[in-house]
């Protein structure tokens, strides 16, 4: 019976290596899809753009495989619980992809020009240094099992709010000058990289869970 303990063990550590691989995936995604909107780069963009399949692609791998260990092997306790709580972070990781694929896309939507005025390029580059942050903390959550790095990923996500909330307060300025295209771009991005965090937040919560049958709320 220990070697097909051993073997189940297996199963499940390569669960969590691919979501982690994933979280990875996810991280150099914003970063990168962050750099092709302040600097209008299209060539990064539309790599950013085209990576997104492979995240689906592991998404969808990783999915079936798990159901397939829960289907093979019918855990129970704490076992079912890190499966199932697997699929639920494998879809939030994915949005995260998502989250920088349309990042990227209004990158070469506006491309040669750029989305974002001169004025607000500083406070993109820093939400896309806080999505980065928290996307690789996540990684290292997912990997450790730190239920207290868990509880640090709240209050990193104050700080993107308040980044957003700083966007809007420019908008809102009865003397923007930019126009109602590009306020509607920065409308966008700006919820792009809160939903980012968002979803980073969820996994965080999902690890809470994992580890002690609780869940966590703010």
């Amino acid at each position: 019976m220990n070697w097909l303990r051993s073997a189940f063990q297996e199963e499940l550590d390569g669960v969590t290596q691919t979501l982690v691989d994933l979280s990875q995936l996810v991280s150099e995604a914003i970063s990168s899809a962050t750099h092709a909107l302040v600097t209008s780069d299209l060539k990064e963009a539309e790599a950013v753009i085209a990576a997104d399949d492979r995240v689906d692609d592991i998404q969808h791998e990783l999915d079936a495989r798990i159901i397939d260990i829960i289907a093979r092997q019918q855990p129970v306790a704490s076992d079912l619980r890190a499966l199932v709580t697997a699929l639920r972070m494998s879809a939030d990781l994915e949005r995260m992809g998502d989250m920088a694929h349309h990042v990227a896309k209004i990158a070469r939507l506006r491309h040669p020009a750029s989305a974002v005025p001169q004025e607000l390029l500083a406070t993109i580059e820093e939400m896309g240094k806080v999505a980065r942050l928290i996307s690789d903390k996540v990684g290292g959550i997912i990997n450790s099992r730190d239920i207290d790095k868990a509880l640090e990923v709240e209050r990193d996500d104050d700080e993107m709010d308040k980044l957003h909330r700083k966007l809007f307060t420019t908008l809102l300025d009865p003397n923007w000058p930019h126009g109602i295209e590009t306020a509607i771009d920065i409308t966008l991005i700006g919820r792009y990289y809160e939903r980012y965090a968002d979803h980073a937040v969820s996994v965080s919560r999902r690890v809470y869970f994992q580890v002690t049958g609780k869940y966590n709320s703010k």
